[in-house]
């Protein structure tokens, strides 16, 4: 790839970055639990199936809310699968204000590759970095803290920064600008369709899917100028 036309690249956080599953299926498992324990109840079955998670395999399922959605979004969802069952709505809230939570950043986060070596291999050619993620910025920011990675990262852009949020251009405008780039002038790198299509409704000059998170390569090949199995892939090809 020539890199001459580039100066940002703009990752995705969970599926991209680190392990989506081994933060989300878990915190997903423990919410479950937690609202039995605040009801008496078992929600497990509705909520999964709300949730579009698949229990047998671990694993959220592409295009679902676990795999989408961000927090504030999950949380109105959680709120309906009490409410259709039949909970009255304050019954419903003082269950979901007991059981709500976020996941731990330090503990769950599992990178997928090298993402200090990735981070300072792009940096020296050049490029900025940012994230974009269907995450909240502080949660965000203590998962780059954790794994040495916040003085790499030039701009992070959270679900929850008053933005729209994926598959809106919104997010990637945002980081172009605070970076001082074009669109044009940015990578996009996701897992998900929905990266993928907020990349190319932002105009940036180069869609590059990946499919260690939630999305086959079927997925997102209608939307991606390249697919690879993991963002370590990124600089070989850099590099050609």
């Amino acid at each position: 790839m020539d890199l001459s036309p580039f100066r940002l690249v703009i990752f995705d956080k969970d599926g991209t970055l680190i392990d989506f599953d081994a933060m989300w299926a878990g915190w997903l498992e423990q919410l479950a639990e937690k609202l039995r324990d605040a009801t008496g109840e078992s929600w497990t079955d509705s909520l999964y199936t709300a949730m579009q998670y698949d229990s047998s395999s671990g694993r959220a399922l592409a295009g679902g809310p676990l795999a989408m959605s961000p927090m504030a979004e999950m949380r109105a969802l959680t709120a309906d699968v009490l409410l259709a069952r039949g909970l009255e709505a304050t019954a419903a809230e003082a269950a979901l204000a007991s059981a709500w939570h976020v996941p731990d950043p330090v503990t769950t986060a599992r990178p997928l590759v090298d993402l200090g070596q990735l981070f300072r291999s792009l940096r020296e050619r050049g490029l900025k970095i940012a994230i974009a993620t269907s995450d909240d910025h502080a949660p965000t920011a203590a998962t780059l803290a954790a794994l040495g990675l916040e003085g790499l990262v030039d701009v992070v852009v959270g679900a929850d920064e008053g933005i729209q949020v994926k598959p809106a251009p919104d997010m990637v405008w945002a980081a172009c600008r605070a970076c001082g780039v074009s669109p044009a002038q940015a990578i996009m790198v996701g897992d998900s369709v929905a990266d993928l299509q907020m990349g190319r409704a932002a105009g940036v000059g180069c869609n590059v899917g990946v499919t260690s998170g939630v999305s086959p390569a079927g997925l997102l090949a209608p939307f991606a100028d390249m697919i690879l199995p993991n963002v370590a892939g990124l600089l070989a090809e850099l590099e050609t």
